[in-house]
């Protein structure tokens, strides 16, 4: 049902029929008090067909859910598993938390507004909701960059590595939310804007005014934001995988002149869950970057004019931006003996068979390894 209580779909198809007569365009249905917030650009653009709101709507919905429930269940069990309680797995904590924040804000106003086919909560929340997603997605790519940092410190460096403390970690974390509620608070204050998108359903930065006080945010902000913990994240695996390389190279050619099939003792298969964990760490970091590459391209080709954006293209981006919020703890439930262990005990019928007890176990697929002491006989 649109605002003006017309059947959309029944009324999109009139208008297709009558070939959108009368200059009909998708900013028809914004409400009057969020006009001056609309750019110009969008005038160009015919109506949306009424299916893509309710299909967006409807993967938001899902998206919220998923995310809430799963962030909400990693918080809880990182938190109140006595095992999970590391400095390093505090980073894996704000990122679920982030997660968690991000849909549990973002999904209901979006949802609402899909219905209505149009924002129709006013130009503060407009502002408010730009705010949060810029917000959570800063923090969450940037606790990622740490973790990514951390896993290096552990790894690479190993033994002559600066051990991870609680205050270290929260001191990073502290400042993770600093930078993010820095950069995030500059368009409320002047330094570009956040507006409605083109679908009409969500806001987000103003990458459409060709002034340079608004393109310097986009291009300042997404160097800070993408391309800066991008490359460190890329220099941290490059050598993670390097480092483990050597270690299995050194290892086979020891059992060689051993003349034996291996020399796969605990430090070993430590040594290769690390491998295992860094593989994880990666996949995660990288469906990130593929969630979040797309506004990234938009918010360019906006400002430079390289491409033209339509209202279509710009629900797609909200759909992979938000999706991201969905994978962590998918991966963690798939992926990590620790966490499903814990996960067992907590809420059994979400877990599909049995963890082994084994020697060694992996605490998080982002933070330590470590060897559970079994009780002799």
């Amino acid at each position: 049902m649109s605002v003006l209580g017309q059947p959309s779909m029944a009324a999109w198809a009139a208008q297709r029929a009558s070939g959108y007569a009368g200059n009909i365009t998708v900013v028809d249905k914004v409400l009057p008090d969020m006009l001056h917030m609309v750019d110009a650009y969008w005038y160009q653009f015919a109506p949306m067909n009424p299916l893509w709101h309710g299909i967006l709507g409807f993967i938001i919905g899902v998206l919220g859910v998923i995310s809430v429930f799963g962030n909400g269940m990693v918080i809880y069990i990182f938190a109140g598993t006595k095992t999970l309680r590391t400095p390093s797995n505090l980073l894996v904590v704000n990122l679920a938390f982030s997660d968690f924040l991000m849909m549990a804000c973002m999904s209901p106003p979006m949802v609402i507004n899909c219905y209505y086919e149009t924002w129709v909560l006013g130009p503060l929340f407009c502002e408010i909701y730009g705010m949060m997603g810029s917000l959570c997605g800063c923090g969450s790519i940037w606790t990622m960059t740490f973790i990514a940092l951390d896993r290096y410190n552990v790894i690479v460096k190993g033994l002559s590595a600066q051990p991870l403390t609680k205050k270290t970690a929260m001191l990073r974390i502290l400042l993770i939310w600093a930078m993010s509620i820095g950069w995030t608070i500059a368009p409320m204050f002047g330094w570009n804007r956040y507006v409605p998108e083109g679908n009409m359903t969500a806001c987000g930065t103003d990458y459409l005014s060709q002034n340079w006080l608004s393109r310097s945010y986009i291009i300042v902000y997404g160097t800070f934001v993408y391309f800066t913990p991008l490359l460190t994240i890329i220099y941290s695996y490059f050598f993670i995988v390097q480092a483990v390389a050597a270690h299995e190279k050194s290892m086979r050619e020891q059992a060689k002149k051993m003349n034996v099939a291996s020399l796969r003792t605990s430090e070993g298969a430590q040594t290769s869950a690390e491998c295992k964990l860094a593989k994880i760490a990666l996949m995660t970091i990288t469906l990130w970057f593929f969630a979040w590459t797309p506004y990234l391209v938009t918010n360019f080709a906006g400002i430079f004019g390289g491409a033209k954006i339509t209202p279509l293209a710009t629900i797609w981006c909200s759909v992979f931006a938000k999706a991201n919020a969905v994978y962590n703890p998918i991966v963690y439930g798939i992926s990590h003996p620790k966490y499903r262990l814990a996960l067992e005990k907590k809420f059994p019928s979400l877990v599909c068979g049995s963890e082994p007890d084994d020697t060694t176990s992996t605490v998080s697929g982002v933070t330590t390894v470590v060897a559970d002491e079994k009780p002799t006989a």
